[in-house]
């Protein structure tokens, strides 16, 4: 079988082995954090599938998700798949201070397998800007 170029995950050409016509480059799989440095555990993928949920929920007021912005500060999942998240907000009198937990519960909940979801919301450790990824930054200016 003859080479034939593809695109990989970024738009690029590669060129396609011959051992391995159909195979494209690796790409993250789910369960590979690549966000701020979150504690916590759990059988890999479920936990990435999680992660991804709560990539999925965003303040009001910011146009980056909380995992970006480092809000988030343990995830574990436990044998029975019952999730347990520690967050925290960018101020103690954030407006939504009521209504994310909620929030970050039901995404966590919509993943296949997860049993139930407990929400610790925490001030301590306070949230500084240092916890936002790099692409977060650069979605708000901030180099």
């Amino acid at each position: 079988m003859e080479n034939t170029d593809k695109l990989d995950q970024f738009g690029q050409a590669f060129v396609a082995s011959d051992s391995e016509p159909n195979r494209l480059p690796d790409t993250m799989d789910a369960g590979e954090e690549t966000g701020p440095d979150v504690r916590g555990g759990g059988e890999p993928v479920l936990r990435g599938q999680v992660i991804d949920a709560l990539k999925e929920v965003y303040d009001p007021e910011i146009p980056v998700n909380i995992y970006d912005l480092g809000l988030i500060y343990r995830i574990d999942i436990d044998e029975s798949n019952h999730v347990e998240v520690e967050m925290t907000l960018t101020s103690p009198n954030c407006p939504v201070a009521e209504s994310m937990p909620g929030w970050v519960e039901n995404a966590a909940k919509e993943v296949t397998g997860i049993t139930g979801v407990e929400v610790d919301l925490v001030f301590d450790p306070p949230w500084d800007q240092e916890r936002m990824t790099e692409a977060a930054r650069l979605e708000l200016g901030m180099f």
